[in-house]
């Protein structure tokens, strides 16, 4: 049985990996062992920034959140709270964007959070 040589799967696992790295600056684009490196290090930055990504819009929302709510005279923390009280179960990426589009929208929800205290 003829002797099957693995030249042809090296090449294309090589060639996938420097198509990853492809724009990589200096030999990082072009030389495999450090293209290698370079794609296994921004795949873990990758990682981490989807993982950041959630945490920075959550933060994002409570701060506008936070801004239209010293605007009707309550503080985030207090807005929240009355919020429950009342019943409203608006997530905090939908209180942002009524806070940023719907001024008016947002002051009645803050007035029937703050009438719940």
């Amino acid at each position: 049985m003829a002797r099957i040589k693995g030249a042809l799967a090296t090449r294309k696992r090589r060639n996938k990996t420097l198509k990853l790295a492809k724009g990589y600056f200096g030999a990082k684009s072009k030389h495999f062992k450090m293209a290698k490196q370079a794609v296994m290090k921004s795949g873990q930055y990758a990682y981490i920034g989807r993982k950041q990504k959630k945490r920075n819009f959550r933060q994002l929302w409570i701060t506008r959140i936070s801004a239209a709510a010293k605007l009707n005279g309550m503080n985030y923390s207090t807005f929240m709270n009355g919020c429950k009280k009342a019943g409203i179960t608006l997530n905090r990426k939908m209180l942002s964007e009524i806070a940023i589009h719907d001024a008016e929208g947002f002051a009645v929800i803050a007035a029937q959070a703050k009438a719940a205290l």
